[in-house]
């Protein structure tokens, strides 16, 4: 291979995916991703793969990606990790703009939102007690 050749960008099934949604025109062609951190610790290896993914294949088709905070679990949860997360995402060479939100902010719509789901017959209610979701989770 020469080194003054264009090399082809490799491919993935999320790229294809996403390639495949835009010429089909799904979602308006927008490309549009989230990165959802609990903020209840530091941030791993793991969620850095996770960052350049998310915040890089927006980049990469002109769209946005999401910072959100999973604060579901306020008793685990602080703004000291919520501040080394948006450190950790710019240290890693991403914005995400005015993306930025915390899940708590809009659980009385998501609340709304699963109520309509349940009266449409598109969603139920899991009335297993604990000991029998554990038995289930195996």
């Amino acid at each position: 291979m020469n080194e003054n050749e264009p090399t082809e960008k490799p491919s993935h099934f999320i790229r294809d995916i996403i390639v495949k949604d835009i010429a089909d025109g799904t979602y308006g062609g927008d490309v549009v991703t989230r990165f959802p951190p609990e903020p209840n610790g530091y941030l791993h290896i793991g969620h850095a793969k996770a960052i350049c993914l998310d915040f890089g294949m927006a980049a990469e088709f002109g769209g946005r990606c999401h910072l959100r905070m999973d604060d579901t679990n306020p008793a685990k949860e602080s703004m000291e990790y919520v501040d080394a997360i948006r450190a950790d995402v710019k240290w890693l060479g991403f914005d995400w703009g005015d993306n930025f939100y915390f899940a708590a902010d809009y659980f009385e719509r998501m609340y709304e939102v699963a109520c309509g789901m349940i009266r449409k017959g598109s969603a139920y209610v899991c009335e297993l007690s604990s000991e029998e979701w554990k038995d289930y989770r195996g």
